[in-house]
């Protein structure tokens, strides 16, 4: 039997270091703790230079109501609304790392839009715009519903969908709404904080509104 050569165990050295470089590293609440499909979070930006809270269902414009869309409320003492992740397919799997996709789900028990889900999607309708909104009422298995976080700094982290990143734009009622867009300047930089019972309460009873 031939034994391997050098060059065989460096090319197999390699292509394991690159798949060791490549794989995802678990998203952080805070140092000591991980993302988890089993909790609620709410999600706050950190980077769109507004005074405001966390993130919130809210119509797109001013003139409609559903689908409604994503933005951050202008209310600083809010901290959004509670969303929870989950894996588009079937898994045991309970954290959530930088390489995995999710689908993300407002926990809210007061909503306008009863014949939509709750998930969130990039608007794939032939009337979006250049940079299509993140809108309410998305599927699970459908790839416009599949979202990723990847790091950006310490326990920051930036949301990119499978379309591409997402950021945001001044939206309908003067706050920042959450857009599919190419445009590296206007990336949203968020952060999670995990709901509690003390919280739980006034937050999902809110608010399609962001004002």
């Amino acid at each position: 039997m031939n034994k391997p050569s050098v060059v065989s165990f460096l090319i197999t050295l390699l292509l394991a270091a690159a798949v060791c470089t490549q794989a995802g590293e678990p998203v952080k609440v805070t140092v000591e703790t991980d993302l988890k499909t089993d909790q609620q979070y709410y999600i706050q930006p950190v980077n769109t230079n507004v005074p405001g809270g966390g993130l919130v269902p809210a119509p797109p414009t001013l003139g409609s109501l559903c689908p409604l869309g994503i933005v951050q409320t202008a209310i600083t003492f809010i901290p959004g609304v509670p969303v929870t992740f989950s894996f588009p397919n079937p898994t045991t799997k309970t954290t959530i790392s930088t390489d995995d996709y999710v689908n993300i789900e407002f926990k809210s028990k007061f909503w306008l839009c009863d014949q939509l889900s709750k998930f969130w999607k990039v608007d794939e309708s032939s009337s979006a715009t250049e940079e299509p909104s993140i809108l309410v009422g998305g599927t699970k298995q459908e790839q416009n519903s599949w979202f990723k976080i990847e790091k950006a700094g310490t326990n920051t982290y930036k949301l990119t969908s499978f379309s591409g990143p997402i950021g945001t734009k001044p939206g309908g009622f003067g706050v920042p709404q959450l857009v599919l867009t190419n445009d590296k300047a206007k990336t949203l930089l968020v952060k999670f904080k995990k709901v509690d019972e003390a919280t739980i309460t006034t937050s999902t009873s809110l608010r399609m509104f962001p004002f």
